[in-house]
């Protein structure tokens, strides 16, 4: 499933062939520092340059035989070069490379999902304001509040998402760092210039301080970015899953021709994406705490992490980057149903408007108390199904005492509950604006 929906691009950032071009560049950056200081010959740089060609095939079978990786891909290499290999790997340790590396594919796929992340805060400006004023029922605890409007909860998401943009773009800053300080990280065999120059040419920063690794606190600051951000796409999945449930069918997802939602049951229109996008978060968010048990090597290196990253870096980019692109079509196609919503902020007979009664009451001289022990007999009633809660508040005679018919017809009107909703989109998009116009989804 992953495979048919994620982009090919941020895939082929973590295939073996792309990984081993990545050592590659950091060896052949390496060598071409040494160079310019004079300390291995040009020709040998030149030398490398032109022969050095990467097989996978034959590394993972030198593999089999060292068992070692970066060990296999030098001999690989050296196999081709000759004898200006010697200068391969000069002073440098295993991390240096695979650190190193790791951080430039990181920092791609993090490119990558900062795209989508951009695309999906598109989708979801756009369905906000096509739904800034489309009423609908507020709800806590599952129980209908008080009236809200679809836009304001997309505003909500939207605001969300970007803070999730401005997590991960400093996480992608803080992985961008590389190192090239050998063993200990002491640059006991190279010097620190040498480090600088190959992190500048590969874009990224030198690590400040470092011992045999880049420390693992700004791995886990990555995958904890994507952590939150897969678990919000989980809430507003869970969000629409909630509101397509038949006897609330307020949106669904869209039900494509041909598409059939049970094996049984022919009418079934089911929320199969957003169930699907909920279960993915739970790999991300595992993943994230396996990158923080990480964080702790013994003394300056040990190698505990390194299978464990071998699996969660590309599986968390690469199910972030699905889970986005399948939630803005998910998105883009949302089924919505303003007359319902509109059908249902009715379905308790008005009780829903009992906390503008009760301060109405009490604005008119009412004890607060008092206010809302009334209020709250007649909600009960009418909640009861035996009559509207309108119709009791108009007959009972401790409202009457204090409000008039027009301004107990005042407390019932829904509006009364969104006139600051162009207040909040101008603090989330920078303008009131006008609403555009919902698109024609359909009607319940």
């Amino acid at each position: 499933m992953i495979d048919r929906y994620s982009r090919p691009h941020l895939k082929a950032i973590w295939e073996p062939a792309r990984k081993y071009e990545t050592w590659l560049q950091v060896e052949f950056l390496a060598c071409e520092a040494l160079a310019k200081k004079g300390l291995i010959p040009a020709s040998a740089v030149r030398q490398i340059h032109a022969k050095a060609r990467i097989n996978p095939a034959r590394i993972e079978a030198l593999e089999r035989v060292t068992k070692h990786d970066v060990i296999a891909f030098i001999e690989s290499i050296s196999e081709q070069v000759g004898p200006a290999a010697r200068y391969l790997h000069l002073g440098l340790t295993s991390s240096d490379i695979l650190d190193t590396s790791l951080a430039v594919l990181m920092v791609e796929a993090a490119d990558a999902i900062l795209e989508d992340l951009d695309r999906l805060l598109t989708v979801l400006r756009e369905r906000a304001w096509e739904h800034r004023d489309t009423l609908m029922i507020g709800r806590s605890h599952g129980i209908h509040g008080e009236p809200i409007t679809f836009g304001v909860k997309l505003a909500i998401w939207y605001d969300e998402t970007k803070r999730h943009r401005e997590r991960f773009r400093a996480a992608r800053d803080g992985i961008a760092c590389g190192k090239a300080s050998g063993a200990m990280g002491t640059f006991a065999h190279l010097t620190p210039d040498i480090e600088a120059y190959v992190c500048k040419k590969l874009g990224l920063k030198p690590a400040p301080a470092s011992n045999q690794v880049v420390q693992r606190d700004r791995h886990a600051a990555y995958l904890t970015a994507l952590a939150l951000l897969a678990s919000s796409i989980e809430k507003f999945a869970t969000e629409i899953r909630h509101l397509q449930r038949t006897e609330v069918l307020e949106a669904e997802e869209p039900f494509t021709p041909g598409q059939k939602g049970s094996s049984a049951m022919p009418h079934k229109r089911n929320p199969i994406v957003s169930e699907n996008l909920c279960g993915l978060a739970r790999l991300v968010r595992a993943n994230c705490l396996a990158s923080m048990e990480n964080i702790a090597l013994w003394h300056e290196r040990d190698i505990s992490h390194s299978s464990v990253e071998r699996v969660i870096i590309p599986d968390s980019t690469i199910l972030v980057d699905f889970m986005l692109a399948r939630f803005t079509e998910l998105m883009a196609n949302l089924v919505v149903y303003p007359d319902r919503m509109r059908r249902n902020i009715e379905l308790t007979g008005g009780v829903i408007y009992s906390q503008r009664l009760m301060l109405e009451l009490v604005r008119q001289g009412a004890p607060r108390v008092q206010a809302y022990e009334v209020v709250q007999r007649l909600a009960m009633a009418a909640w009861q199904g035996r009559v509207s809660f309108r119709d009791l508040v108009e007959k009972d005679s401790f409202i009457t005492r204090h409000l008039s018919p027009a301004a107990i017809g005042t407390c019932f009107n829904p509006k009364a509950y969104t006139r600051h909703i162009p207040d909040i989109f101008k603090r989330v998009f920078g303008t009131s604006g006008k609403a555009r116009t919902p698109r024609k989804r359909g009607s319940a």
